[in-house]
């Protein structure tokens, strides 16, 4: 499946949790597409705006519990699902607190997935773009990915599935085999170019010469990789 989003317009002031953009719509569209909501029991993980998270509620899930090590991205959901009258729970803390309320049927993830320059860039990158913890991942763009990749096993039951979004700079490869390694079948199941937003427009460079993205990039390609469990 490839989708396309377009008119994303930017606010014009600071925000403190990573505004929902083409990754999260793609990952909605991934999760709903495997018609496995309903009557699920799902965790959402970086929930960020809960937007992920109120769609799963929405499509019928049986239980939604979303996580976010981000206060502010805590109070964001609970406000929103209040405001939606949405029912799910929202908890503080990452993959480890995830795996106290498991298992789950369904378990979906927009982590932080781009590299992060050792120069630092924060200072070119508008603070519209939102809270740099939303993005940055370390120097290979896989600091919460392979973590998370290794906790699938603890999180899911017996045939569950992990739905991921990630970028092509942080290595779809290496996602895939991370999972396959625990014995899961994973796969890519939706793909979608977009033209660089501020972040990547600000690392544009040194991603190419580093070899994490093709030289003359204007695009970023991002997928939803899923892993079912046996």
């Amino acid at each position: 499946m490839t989708s396309a989003y377009t008119g994303f317009g930017s606010a014009d002031t600071a925000v403190e949790v990573y505004p929902p953009q083409e990754d999260s719509l793609l990952l909605i569209d991934a999760m709903i597409e495997t018609g496995l909501v309903p009557g699920a029991r799902v965790a959402d993980l970086c929930t960020g705006s809960g937007v992920i998270a109120m769609a799963a509620a929405t499509a019928g899930a049986s239980q939604v519990t979303a996580f976010d090590i981000c206060p502010s991205a805590v109070r964001q959901a609970r406000e929103a699902a209040l405001t939606a009258g949405t029912r799910m729970d929202v908890h503080r803390g990452s993959w480890a607190r995830a795996v106290e309320f498991a298992p789950f049927d369904l378990v979906v993830a927009n982590p932080p997935y781009v590299p992060q320059a050792p120069e630092g860039d924060a200072c070119s990158i508008p603070a519209t773009a939102g809270p740099s913890r939303a993005w940055d991942a370390g120097a290979d763009g896989r600091m919460v990915l392979d973590p998370l990749c290794a906790a699938a096993p603890l999180l899911l039951d017996e045939g569950g599935t992990m739905l991921v979004v990630q970028s092509e700079c942080s290595n779809v490869m290496s996602t895939l085999r991370a999972l396959r390694a625990q014995g899961m079948h994973a796969e890519v199941v939706a793909q979608q170019l977009i033209p660089f937003g501020p972040v990547l427009s600000a690392r544009a460079p040194w991603l190419m010469q580093s070899g994490l993205l093709p030289r003359g990039s204007r695009q970023e390609r991002i997928v939803v990789v899923r892993a079912d469990a046996p």
